[in-house]
């Protein structure tokens, strides 16, 4: 389980939006992160690929410099309906992505930091691979039989600080060409969704979320919206140095790209959860909380002290990819030694060792969740957004909902920790508070490297 795919997100000169007309006060240039793709027969071929910043941590103003978006209000002289704030307020150029978001690419490496002094703090972020030469395109995978690999420093992140590297299935032009309103598209990263239905995206079809916003107790930046902007989402990587976890979630048929949800469609009322379109829990596998303790972990069998390879692979029924996508495998490559994954050892679950759609309904039975992944149709709706195209993000948060305690703690609150599946890790029950891991972890970062994708086997072996 896990909660918002969001941070807490600041921005420039006192606003922290995303909106949707196109402004250039300050100058959007997208790092450059060169990837791979690879084929057995032939290797790696780089592609010249780049990094664009999520619109949701750019500055929001109407054109002259006035922000729309202040702290975590909208500014009601230009957003007291969606309609007058789309109109008059606009998106700006993320300016200096290290400087001011802490997000620096050097060579095949993206580092991400944590927290960031700037002309105002700036805390995590979340960015997108753009395809190719482009500079308006994200570059759409398609990984049905193929496999997603990269190297990955978790070192730098303790407890309640999550390094998140997921698929989610977005526009391809961010929505610019279905939406008049969205003229930003994604050079300026618009048009996000994820498994959750986040609330907290401050535009959602092109228009501005500012009705019913509710400002967020807990984040100084961040609030909730009338709509939630949902879509098929696979959370390859979500980790610290304590634990880590791969999740697939999924979201009924009528859910293809990003899907705006209002009400019960969002499932955000803990009553609601499992009304929404989308499956929130998703069919998760945590080496700890599935039994293994030893496994990943500071000088454990995976060892977070280093730099590692994470190979993930999307294995269908025939081995091709024109059928359902049946199993999800990882793997994991640390100095020179390729480490299979670890097995469950949980009473009543048979010993897996990857996501398929029968092991997510052993576990979910064991451990007494509801199995809306299953519900809403497993591995196979996984597959069905994969062959339509998923967007890859890359991402850095802490939680203002649940602490991270549904991935290195235990979870959920109140839950008996010795009741099978609430530890997910050792971090403290009491942990994890933004407030506490902001001020005593400031340089927390996670780096991600060597990004490649391609025929299964081609991409970590030499």
């Amino acid at each position: 389980m896990h909660t918002f795919q969001i941070v807490s997100s600041l921005s420039l000169l006192l606003a922290g939006s995303q909106a949707q007309k196109y402004y250039s006060m300050k100058p959007e240039n997208h790092p450059k992160l060169p990837t791979q793709v690879c084929t057995k027969d032939k290797g790696c071929v780089k592609q010249d690929t780049a990094i664009v910043l999520d619109s949701n941590w750019r500055w929001c103003h109407d054109g002259s410099g006035s922000n729309c978006y202040t702290g975590n209000k909208w500014n009601e002289q230009y957003c007291k309906d969606a309609k007058t704030c789309t109109e008059k307020c606009g998106l700006d150029g993320a300016g200096d992505y290290e400087s001011t978001y802490g997000i620096s690419a050097k060579g095949d490496a993206l580092t991400m930091k944590f927290v960031t002094q700037g002309q105002q703090k700036n805390v995590g972020g979340r960015v997108y691979l753009l395809a190719p030469n482009s500079d308006d395109k994200y570059n759409m995978f398609k990984l049905k039989n193929k496999e997603f690999t990269f190297d990955v420093d978790v070192s730098g992140l303790p407890c309640g600080i999550n390094g998140a590297l997921y698929f989610t299935e977005m526009e391809e032009d961010g929505g610019k060409s279905k939406y008049p309103t969205n003229e930003c598209g994604a050079k300026y990263g618009t048009g996000y969704g994820d498994g959750q239905c986040a609330v907290d995206v401050k535009w959602v079809h092109g228009e501005a979320n500012c009705e019913n916003w509710v400002p967020s107790k807990s984040d100084p930046n961040a609030g909730t919206g009338r709509y939630g902007s949902c879509a098929n989402e696979m959370d390859v990587w979500e980790a610290n140095k304590i634990s880590a976890a791969y999740t697939s979630h999924v979201c009924e048929e009528k859910v293809k790209g990003i899907y705006r949800c209002e009400g019960i469609e969002c499932g955000t009322k803990p009553e609601e959860r499992f009304r929404g379109v989308c499956d929130k829990d998703g069919c998760d596998f945590n080496s700890y909380r599935l039994g293994n303790d030893s496994y990943y972990g500071e000088r454990k069998i995976v060892d977070t002290n280093t730099k590692f390879t994470v190979v993930t692979q999307f294995i269908t029924v025939d081995g091709t990819a024109n059928t359902p996508l049946k199993e999800v495998r990882r793997k994991y490559i640390q100095n020179g030694k390729e480490i299979a994954n670890s097995k469950t050892n949980v009473p009543g679950v048979a010993p897996y060792d990857s996501i398929t759609d029968p092991f997510c309904a052993d576990v979910k039975r064991v451990f007494g969740d509801p199995n809306d992944f299953g519900k809403k149709g497993g591995l196979p709706r996984a597959g069905d957004a994969f062959d339509r195209g998923m967007v890859l993000v890359l991402s850095l948060w802490d939680d203002h909902t649940a602490n991270m305690q549904w991935l290195d703690g235990a979870y959920p609150p109140g839950a008996p920790e010795d009741k099978p599946g609430v530890k997910r890790g050792t971090c403290p029950r009491d942990g994890g508070k933004p407030e506490q891991v902001e001020q005593q972890f400031p340089n927390a970062q996670v780096v991600y490297s060597n990004i490649r994708s391609g025929d299964l086997d081609s991409t970590y072996r030499p």
